[in-house]
């Protein structure tokens, strides 16, 4: 009897809390668009525009919402209304729930959780630990606000947290990805940067299994910045002074490198409300919500109420899941121009798909159009945007070789339906008076028609070169140099 206790014992131990149930049920329907797993594609429909509430990376094939830290930098470089909106946002999670976020609904919280569970000795919080804690902080004003702000002054986004050191965003938007066969050809892109940001994922990841949530200590500027409103939030943790003896039961039980319960590092995990000998730790929030059901009669309705909330939410995941799958948007289909019996295709040899882009200027998105297999020319399209800072550094080559081949060969310099608003601008200070021409994708929202039509697979720049029939001579689906550009026009040209 003793042993199958012990045994029941052990069984209950492997049971998931409630807190994990969440915070699994949340990495799920954040990242909703399953299909995206077997396509290897991103995610583009309407509800890319709101930001999930924790760390998950807008190109994970599964997300179905935008990350508030990558959003955030990307705010500094648009309009004021994208700022306000973000912000915005942003505030609200804050004062709604605090740093509760990152221990209840954070999925990348939820993935060092389970790693720090695997049975090995731990590396316990200090003082030391207790200083490098700060270091996030640090990682917060320069990498979330002084780089994007600098780099935004001169009209070249740069979200750098993302870029430099987010190992979310190399998990699940970089290995994910590449683990599909279909985005083979994303291999050849992969230069120093990826190696920096896979050596340091894995460090992360390493290092989870060692210590306590690791990247949310030390590193993640998110949820310094959840921290600072900890005190104001709605939700999480609060103590009763009155009731509180100072014995600190609770900090040395807190796994955190909290000071005292409800500061700026404490994530409103819970584990601290068991230990409080004076049960001086409670919840925050409507009396409804958190109050302990005493007699009978409230915990029948408590009861009732957590049933119909489970029902509630198992229907809003299962909803989610088949409503992403059966998005159109996600696939983006297009009907396949196949007239004159042509090949049409995305590789070298097959005829390349036209389509009437509307021309950009200085003066804004034109009437007048252009489809690039029909300039009669030898014709480079490149799709680029103003928040892609690679974008951005080669558009000098295009320019070059428009200007040095004029007349011979047209160059087309597209630019994505994410942040169209600014190109006309930055057309006008920047390429005033050049021999590129500037189009637009004409598709809506984050679905780029003509850059899927031509094989683009969620990843920018991406260039496409053809010849006066439409025929594809070259593709790159990286950045580019000016030889490239070069060697393909003189070799077709003849020179």
């Amino acid at each position: 009897m003793i042993g199958m206790k012990k045994l029941l014992e052990k069984a209950r131990n492997l049971l998931p809390t409630r807190r994990k149930i969440i915070q699994l049920y949340c990495a799920v329907l954040f990242n909703a668009n399953l299909k995206g797993y077997i396509s290897g594609s991103i995610y583009k429909g309407n509800s890319k525009v709101l930001c999930a509430p924790g760390i998950n990376c807008y190109s994970c094939p599964g997300a179905v919402g935008a990350c508030p830290l990558g959003t955030l930098q990307g705010a500094i470089s648009s309009d004021r209304s994208t700022i306000y909106y973000v912000f915005g946002t942003l505030l609200l999670y804050s004062i709604i729930f605090g740093r509760m976020i990152c221990g209840w609904l954070c999925p990348f919280g939820l993935i060092q959780e389970l790693l720090y569970k695997i049975k090995t000795p731990k590396v316990k919080k200090s003082k030391i630990t207790r200083l490098l804690s700060y270091f996030k902080y640090v990682l917060l004003v320069f990498f979330v606000f002084i780089v994007p702000i600098v780099y935004a002054f001169r009209d070249t986004p740069l979200p750098a947290f993302c870029k430099y050191i987010c190992p979310a965003g190399t998990i699940e938007g970089g290995l994910l990805l590449l683990a599909n066969k279909v985005n083979a050809s994303y291999f050849s892109m992969l230069g120093p940067i990826f190696t920096w940001k896979f050596v340091l994922m894995i460090s992360i990841v390493v290092g989870s299994v060692f210590i306590f949530r690791l990247f949310c200590r030390f590193i993640c500027p998110l949820g310094a910045l959840y921290g600072l409103f900890n005190r104001l939030s709605f939700f999480g943790i609060k103590v009763e002074k009155s009731k509180c003896t100072n014995c600190n039961l609770c900090v040395n039980k807190c796994k955190m490198d909290i000071h005292k319960v409800g500061d700026q590092e404490c994530i409103s995990c819970g584990e601290c409300v068991s230990v409080c000998p004076t049960q001086a730790i409670t919840w925050k929030g409507p009396k409804v919500l958190v109050a302990p059901a005493t007699d009978e009669k409230s915990k029948r309705l408590k009861k009732i109420t957590r049933s119909i909330s489970a029902i509630l939410l198992a229907v809003l995941l299962i909803g989610a899941v088949v409503y992403y799958w059966q998005d159109a948007n996600n696939s983006s289909s297009i009907e396949n121009n196949t007239e004159d019996n042509k090949e049409y295709g995305t590789i070298e040899g097959s005829y390349c798909h036209g389509y009437d882009l509307p021309l950009v200027t200085g003066d804004g998105i034109q009437t007048e159009t252009i489809n690039p297999i029909k300039t009669g020319k030898v014709t480079i399209i490149n799709f680029w945007g103003t928040w892609c800072t690679p974008c951005v550094n080669e558009l000098p080559y295009f320019d070059q070789i428009a200007t040095e081949y004029q007349g011979e060969i047209s160059v087309i310099a597209v630019h994505t339906n994410l942040g169209i608003d600014k190109a006309p601008n930055y057309i006008l200070e920047h390429y005033p008076d050049s021999n590129l021409i500037f189009a637009k994708d004409d598709g809506e929202n984050f679905k780029e028609i003509y850059y899927s039509l031509l094989g683009g697979r969620d990843t920018y720049p991406f260039t496409v070169i053809i010849d006066e029939e439409g025929i594809i001579l070259a593709t790159y689906l990286r950045s580019v140099e000016y030889e490239d550009l070069k060697s393909v026009v003189e070799l077709h040209l003849g020179h």
